[in-house]
């Protein structure tokens, strides 16, 4: 009976909670939160099963921990709020809808590939990574840069490798901090960036790997680095190292990142 009784109002907050839940699954997939995510989910199942079966003592103990699991939420899930948060603030309403299309809600198979010409990107980190130039590219995505696009040297120059390359050698006045790509334009160079003190960080790698995870932490930007030391190519996104398997694999993983 009480299903029959159920309002419109209820299919449509129904519809609304497993929408919110999927887009959070989504935000955290892939990273080391998932897990966390997935836990709590199945406490909050069983939680509700033993409501149902009048489990009074398990009940209890269940939803005092849900309760008080909810301070620790805004603790463990810190980053993935920032962004979420990040992401809102910094939507444009009335440009292309792009507040939706940063939640996805609108995305489709037919949408239009990135502007960013990745493979004469890569390239041009190849040719870095032959010379073990050091080189750090941050790629803007929807979330705003300008917070850190400020701290370095306004550019309008269309992606091109010998561009790029010039611009990381070593005797070059411009090879200190990041290389920022909106689209397919360089619009800034010696760009300043956070630096993470996360402690999970290998030693081996630097102040341009720590900066690439950090602004790929705060912000939804993609990040490349080219190793001064041994040349390697590395690829950041959420605060993460992508693994790839060859240049391909890592053109089709940008990319894909970038629609």
């Amino acid at each position: 009976m009480d299903f029959i009784n159920l309002r419109f109002l209820d299919i449509i907050d129904i519809v609304l909670v497993a929408t919110l839940l999927y887009y959070i699954y989504k935000l955290v997939r892939g990273t080391a939160a998932i897990n966390i995510f997935i836990g709590i989910v199945i406490i909050y199942g069983v939680w509700q099963f033993t409501k149902a079966l009048d489990m009074l003592m398990l009940s209890t103990v269940l939803g005092e921990f849900i309760g008080v699991g909810m301070f620790a939420l805004i603790v463990v899930f810190q980053q993935e709020i920032r962004k979420f948060l990040l992401m809102v603030g910094s939507a444009n309403f009335t440009s292309r809808k792009r507040f939706f299309t940063q939640l996805k809600f609108l995305k489709d198979n037919t949408q239009k590939e990135s502007a960013t010409n990745i493979p004469v990107l890569i390239k041009a980190c190849e040719n870095m990574s032959s010379t073990k130039t050091g080189a750090l590219i941050v790629i803007k995505r929807h979330t705003s840069l300008d917070f850190v696009k400020n701290s370095g040297d306004t550019m309008h120059n269309e992606i091109n490798a010998p561009i790029i390359e010039s611009i990381f050698y070593k005797n070059s006045p411009l090879h200190d901090g990041a290389m920022l790509i909106e689209d397919n334009v360089i619009t800034a160079t010696r760009v300043i960036l956070p630096v993470s003190s996360d402690i999970n960080i290998p030693l081996r790698f630097g102040l341009r790997h720590r900066a690439a995870v950090s602004i790929t932490q705060k912000t939804d930007a993609l990040a490349i680095v080219v190793s001064e030391e041994n040349g390697r190519i590395s690829y950041i996104n959420n605060g993460e190292f992508i693994p790839y398997s060859s240049t391909n694999d890592l053109i089709r993983k940008i990319s894909e990142d970038l629609v």
